[in-house]
C-alpha cells in the first residue's frame, strides 16, 4: 500500500503576497524535524509550522530508495523512545520499512496539519528591529519568533568534481536520487565510492548488470552485519509483552556504548574489532590482490565503520572490477583513470556522500550582524553550543548541529536529546517573558575548546584517516565526542546563564 502524504489538509497553502506568522517555524521534516513537531504539539504548543521542500515527511529515509538501503542502527534503537514499533520485521531494517514507520509516527501524532509541503527555504534573516524571523521560501513568505533547524546533515549530495563529467552520455544519477526509471538490466555500470551507500547497492545490482567497476578512493572497514528476520514469536511478544522491547532497546544500546571506549578514550580497544574486520577480508576473498586492494590503511573507527554480508563476495566475481587508480576524466561513454585506463561504461552511479560540513543551507541564513551561518562557520570552523545554538543567531536551534553525530549508535537518541533542550528553551522564553535568547560567544568557544581537547585523543583523529567528520581547518566538527548519555544529561535544562537575554522587542541582543 502507498501511505505517501497526500491529503491536502496537510499542505498548508499560504497566499503567495501575505505573511503568514507563528512563534515558532521548523525547517525539515526527517526524524529531528517531526520530533520536534511532535514535542511541541504534546506541550500544548501549537502556533508552530514545519517548511518541508519534498512533498512528503522523512528525510533521508524519504529520499535514499536505492536498492539495498537499510539501517545500520538495529531496528529497536532506530525509533523515537515515545513510539516503539513492535512491528519491526528485521534486525536491521530496510528504507520502505524506516520511512512506513515515520509516515505512520507523523501520522498517529496529528502533525500532518502542520506541514507545509513542497516548500523550500531560500532566505531565513534576522529582523534586529521586531526580533523575529523572517523566511522566504517557495510557497510564500513566514515569520516566526523562534525557529528550529531540522534540515540534516545527509540532505545535500555531494558530488564529485571530475572533468567531463557533464559530458557522459548515458545515466547517471546519485544514490540519494536514485533514477527508479533506469533500467541498469545487462548494462556496463561504475559505482563511483565505496562509502556506506555504495556498499549496499553494490550486491544489490550486481546480479542484474553485465559488468560493474568500483571507484575506490580509501577502503572501508567492514564489520559483519548481524541481521535477521525476527520470529513469530519474538513479533508476539513484542506486541503483547509489557517491557519486552523497552529491555531489548537498552540492552542494545548498552553493547553499542560500549564502543565509546575505543573510539573515543582509548583507541587500543579498537583491536578486537579490527581483529575481527581483517577474518572477514581473509574469509570472504578469494584473491590475494583483491584482498590488499580492500584491506584499509588506517585504524579502525578512523572513518565511519561499515556493516555488510555480502560486499566482499559481490567484488570477488569475475564481472566486477575494483578500481583504486583515481579517476582523470569522464568521456561521453567511458570513465578513464589515471593511469590511462578507458573502461567503457553505461551507467554511471555517485555515491559520494553528502555535504555535511559545507551544508548549502548554511548559505541563506542571514544572523544579527548579516553574516550568513556559513560565513561564520568558514571563519572559525562549524561550532555551537551543545549542538544547538550558534552565537550570532539569536533565537535559532539546530538539531543533530555541531558536534551532534555519532559513529556508533542511534541519532535518534542524540535527536531527542537535543529536542529536550530546545523545547525547555521555549517553554522558558515564553514563561519567563524573555523576547530574544543569544549564546554568549565565551560560552560556545569555551565549549568547543573542551570539545575537541576530548577528541584530541580519539581514533578519529589519531587514526591516520582524512574523512568527512573533519572541516578544512582540521576540526572534527562532526561526532560527539563522549558516552552519548552524558549528551542528555547536558541537554536535559535549558540553562538560560549561558545565553545573553532580552525581554524588549526593540533591544538588540549582544
Amino acid at each position: 500500500m502507498d501511505d505517501r502524504v497526500t491529503d491536502t489538509a496537510a499542505v498548508g497553502v499560504v497566499p503567495e503576497d501575505s505573511v503568514r506568522h507563528v512563534r515558532t517555524v521548523i525547517i525539515g521534516s526527517g526524524f529531528a524535524g517531526l520530533g520536534a513537531a511532535i514535542r511541541l504539539s504534546k506541550d500544548g504548543r501549537e502556533d508552530f509550522l514545519v517548511l518541508e521542500r519534498d512533498s512528503d515527511v522523512g528525510g533521508t529515509w524519504r529520499d535514499n530508495t536505492y536498492p539495498g538501503a537499510a539501517c545500520d542502527v538495529p531496528s529497536h534503537l532506530y525509533s523515537y523512545s515515545f513510539a516503539l514499533n513492535p512491528e519491526w520485521s528485521r534486525s536491521f531494517s530496510a528504507q520502505p520499512e524506516i520511512q512506513h514507520y515515520i509516515r505512520r509516527v507523523a501520522r498517529q501524532y496529528n502533525v500532518l496539519g502542520k506541514h507545509v509541503f513542497d516548500c523550500d527555504v531560500t532566505e531565513a534573516r534576522w529582523n534586529r528591529g521586531v526580533s523575529r524571523w523572517e523566511l522566504t521560501t517557495s510557497r510564500g513568505h513566514f515569520s516566526a519568533d523562534t525557529v528550529i533547524c531540522a534540515f540534516g546533515a545527509l540532505a545535500e549530495p555531494s558530488l564529485p568534481s571530475i572533468p567531463g563529467i557533464e559530458v557522459f552520455d548515458g545515466e547517471i544519477f546519485h544514490s540519494a536520487q536514485w533514477n527508479h526509471d533506469a533500467d541498469l538490466t545487462g548494462t556496463r555500470v561504475a559505482v563511483i565510492g565505496t562509502g556506506a551507500s555504495a556498499i549496499q547497492i553494490v550486491p544489490a545490482i550486481v546480479d542484474q548488470v553485465q559488468h560493474l567497476d568500483v571507484y575506490q578512493r580509501t577502503a572501508p572497514w567492514l564489520l559483519p552485519r548481524f541481521d535477521r528476520a525476527y520470529t513469530r514469536i519474538e513479533r508476539w511478544a513484542f506486541h503483547h509483552v509489557p517491557g519486552v522491547q523497552r529491555l531489548l532497546r537498552a540492552a542494545i544500546y548498552g553493547g553499542r556504548e560500549v564502543q565509546v571506549v575505543g573510539l573515543a578514550k582509548a583507541p587500543v580497544f579498537m583491536k578486537p574489532l579490527e581483529w575481527l574486520a581483517r577474518m572477514k577480508i581473509r574469509t570472504e576473498i578469494k584473491d590475494p590482490a583483491l584482498r590488499e586492494k580492500v584491506t584499509p590503511n588506517f585504524r579502525i573507527g578512523c572513518k565511519r565503520m561499515l556493516i555488510s554480508n555480502d560486499y566482499y563476495a559481490a567484488l570477488d566475481r569475475d564481472d566486477v572490477e575494483l578500481v583504486t587508480d583515481p579517476i582523470a576524466e569522464i568521456r561521453e561513454h567511458a570513465v578513464v583513470t589515471r593511469d590511462g585506463t578507458v573502461r567503457s561504461v553505461d551507467a554511471i552511479v555517485i555515491a559520494t556522500g553528502f555535504q555535511v560540513t559545507d551544508s548549502p543551507m548554511f548559505e541563506v541564513i542571514f544572523g544579527r550582524d548579516g553574516r550568513s551561518l556559513a560565513q561564520v562557520f568558514g571563519e572559525a570552523g562549524m561550532q555551537a553550543y551543545k549542538g544547538a545554538t550558534v552565537a550570532n543567531f539569536p533565537n535559532m536551534f539546530f538539531l543533530v548541529g555541531p558536534n551532534t553525530g555519532l559513529g556508533h549508535t542511534s541519532m535518534v537518541y542524540m535527536i531527542e536529546s537535543q529536542i529536550n533542550y530546545v523545547a525547555d528553551a521555549i517553554a522558558a522564553l515564553e514563561q519567563n517573558g524573555i523576547r530574544t535568547v543569544e549564546v554568549r560567544k565565551e560560552v560556545q568557544d569555551d565549549y568547543n575548546r573542551d570539545l575537541q581537547e576530548k577528541l584530541s585523543n580519539s581514533v578519529w583523529m589519531t587514526g591516520g584517516c582524512a574523512s568527512w567528520y573533519l572541516d578544512r581547518h582540521g576540526n572534527n566538527t562532526t561526532l560527539w565526542p563522549d558516552f552519548t548519555f552524558k549528551f542528555r544529561r547536558q541537554t536535559q535544562r535549558f540553562d538560560i546563564a549561558a545565553y545573553e537575554v532580552s525581554a524588549d522587542a526593540g533591544t538588540p541582543v549582544g
